[in-house]
C-alpha cells in the first residue's frame, strides 16, 4: 500500500451570530496574514495558500443546538507560529487590545506537551477554543 502526504486544505466553521462572530475572525485572519478570498452576508473566506477557513452564519433550523467543546466533533483550532516571541506579541497586540479573555492563564510553558511548548488560548464569540503555540517538534 502507497501512502501519502496531506495537508489541510479547509475548515468551515458555522458561526451562531455573524454580526459578532465574522469581524472577530476577519480581524483575527487578517493579524495571521490570512487573506479575504470571499466575503459575502452569510459566508467569509480566507486563505494562506495552504489552508482555507469558510466562517459560514448556521442555518436558523439549527441554531437552537448550542457547541460545547467536550462534545464529539471539534474541540479546538490551533495556529503554529515559529517563536514563543510571536505568541506574546499576539497577546499584546490582539488579544489584550480586544479585551479577549485568555484561558488557564496563558501564555505559557506546557512541558507535559513537550519541552518546549509554548501557548496561549482564548475562545471565538461561540465559544470555540483557538490556540496559539510554538513548539519545535
Amino acid at each position: 500500500m502507497k501512502h501519502m502526504k496531506t495537508y489541510l486544505g479547509h475548515i468551515q466553521l458555522n458561526v451562531k451570530n455573524p454580526e459578532v462572530s465574522f469581524p472577530f475572525y476577519k480581524d483575527l485572519f487578517k493579524y495571521f496574514e490570512y487573506e479575504t478570498i470571499c466575503d459575502e452576508e452569510d459566508c467569509f473566506g480566507a486563505s494562506n495558500d495552504t489552508t482555507d477557513f469558510w466562517i459560514t452564519a448556521t442555518g436558523k433550523d439549527y441554531k437552537s443546538s448550542l457547541f460545547h467543546r467536550k462534545n464529539t466533533g471539534i474541540n479546538h483550532l490551533c495556529f503554529r507560529v515559529d517563536s514563543k516571541e510571536k505568541i506574546d506579541q499576539f497577546y499584546k497586540e490582539f488579544l489584550k487590545p480586544k479585551n479577549i479573555s485568555i484561558l488557564y492563564n496563558t501564555p505559557k510553558s506546557f512541558p507535559e506537551y513537550t519541552s518546549d511548548y509554548y501557548a496561549v488560548f482564548f475562545e471565538d464569540p461561540d465559544r470555540i477554543k483557538l490556540e496559539v503555540t510554538f513548539y519545535s517538534k
